[in-house]
C-alpha cells in the first residue's frame, strides 16, 4: 500500500524544486496592490491613482484588486512609510511630509520657503534632480512611479496679516511629528500648534490655531476658508509629492509589466501637471465667492518677507535640507534667472 503522507511530501517536495511553489506564491502576492494617500476620495489626485489602478488590473488579470484607501484613513504619512517598510502596504501617494521619512534630500523640494518663484523655476530645478533625489529613494526601498504638485501654500488667517510681523500674533498650525519644525517657528517668534490634519477644523472653530498654511485646493476641500476667510497672496512654497511603490513589490513585476505600469504613470503625472494652475485659480475663485479675502502684498512688504526668510536659511540648510542639495538649488535657480535675464 502507498504511504499517503510520504506521497504528498514527496509530491510536495517535486513543486517546490520545479519552482512550482514559489510561482504561486509570487502570483497571489501580485494579486492585489494597497495604496494610500491623504488625498480626499473623488479629487483629481484621487483620479490619478485610480487611472494608475487600472492599468495594474489590466496587467495583473481578472482576479487583481488595486486598493486606495483614501482621506488619510491608514494614519499619518509616518505611518503609512512605516507600513509600506513592514508590508502592510504596498505603495502611497506621499507628499513631502513622508517622502522625507523615506530621504530628507527630497524635503528640499518644499521645505525652502519663498525659493521658487513660479512653476517654471521649480520645473527647471526638478528636471535637473529629479534622476539624482529618485536613485536616493531607490536606495532606501523605494520607487517612484509618478511625481505630483499640490499648488502654492498660502497663509490662511482669521484676520488680516500682511508683514512678517503680523503673524507673531497668530497661532499657526504645524504637522504633528515636526518637532525640528516647530523649534524653529518658535526660534523666529513664532507660535505653532503641532496638530494633526482631522483636528484643524475643530481647532479652528475652537479658535485654537487662526491660522493655516495650505493651498487653495486644501483650503477649499477641507472648509478651512469658512474661518481663515483672509488670505495672504505670496506664493509661500509649492506642495510637492510623489507616489511610490516597494521596491519589493516593484522587482516582482516583469521588465515588460514595469514598463507599462511606468507609462501609466507618465500619463498620471502629465494631468496633474496639467492642471495645477487649474486647480489653485478655480479653488481661489470659488472661495471667493463665499466670502474670501485675498490680501494682496506691495513690493516692500514682500522685500520684508525675503529679508526674513534670508536670515533662517542658515537654519534650514544642514538641518531641514541636506547642504549639499541646498546648494545645489540655489545655483540652478541663479542659473535659471541668468538665463531668462539675457
Amino acid at each position: 500500500m502507498i504511504n499517503i503522507k510520504r506521497y504528498f511530501a514527496v509530491l510536495l517536495l517535486v513543486l517546490v524544486f520545479c519552482g512550482y511553489g514559489s510561482q504561486v506564491s509570487a502570483n497571489n502576492s501580485l494579486t492585489t496592490l494597497k495604496i494610500a494617500t491623504r488625498m480626499p476620495k473623488g479629487n483629481i489626485y484621487h483620479r490619478s491613482l485610480q487611472e494608475v489602478g487600472t492599468t495594474w488590473r489590466e496587467l495583473q488579470g481578472k482576479n487583481a484588486r488595486f486598493i486606495i484607501y483614501p482621506d488619510g484613513i491608514q494614519g499619518t504619512e509616518q505611518d503609512t512609510v512605516r507600513r509600506m517598510r513592514i508590508g502592510q502596504l504596498d505603495a502611497a501617494m506621499l507628499s513631502v511630509a513622508g517622502l522625507k521619512e523615506i530621504d530628507e534630500s527630497v524635503a528640499a523640494l518644499q521645505l525652502m520657503p519663498f525659493v521658487f518663484r513660479s512653476w517654471d523655476e521649480y520645473d527647471y530645478v526638478h528636471k535637473h534632480l529629479r534622476a539624482e533625489l529618485e536613485e536616493k529613494l531607490l536606495d532606501k526601498g523605494f520607487v517612484v512611479l509618478y511625481w505630483g504638485e499640490g499648488g502654492w501654500v498660502h497663509f490662511f488667517s482669521t484676520k488680516p496679516r500682511l508683514t512678517p510681523q503680523d503673524y507673531k500674533t497668530a497661532r499657526i498650525f504645524a504637522w504633528a511629528g515636526t518637532p525640528a519644525q516647530v523649534d524653529l517657528m518658535k526660534s523666529i517668534g513664532y507660535q505653532p500648534v503641532p496638530l494633526g490634519l482631522s483636528d484643524i477644523l475643530s481647532s479652528l472653530q475652537t479658535g485654537m490655531i487662526d491660522t493655516v498654511p495650505a493651498s487653495p485646493l486644501w483650503a477649499l476641500a477641507f472648509q478651512f476658508y469658512q474661518t481663515t476667510n483672509h488670505m495672504h497672496s505670496m506664493n509661500y512654497a509649492p506642495i510637492v509629492g510623489a507616489t511610490v511603490v516597494t521596491k519589493r513589490t516593484w522587482d516582482k513585476l516583469s521588465l515588460e509589466e514595469q514598463a507599462v505600469m511606468m507609462e501609466s504613470s507618465r500619463k498620471a503625472e502629465k494631468m496633474l501637471r496639467d492642471n495645477r494652475d487649474k486647480l489653485d485659480k478655480e479653488s481661489i475663485e470659488a472661495m471667493k465667492a463665499n466670502g474670501l479675502v485675498v490680501d494682496e502684498v506691495t513690493p516692500e512688504i514682500e522685500q520684508q518677507w525675503m529679508d526674513m526668510i534670508r536670515e533662517i536659511w542658515p537654519l534650514i540648510r544642514g538641518n531641514f535640507v541636506p547642504a549639499d542639495i541646498f546648494d545645489k538649488i540655489q545655483n540652478l535657480l541663479a542659473e535659471y534667472r541668468n538665463q531668462q535675464s539675457m
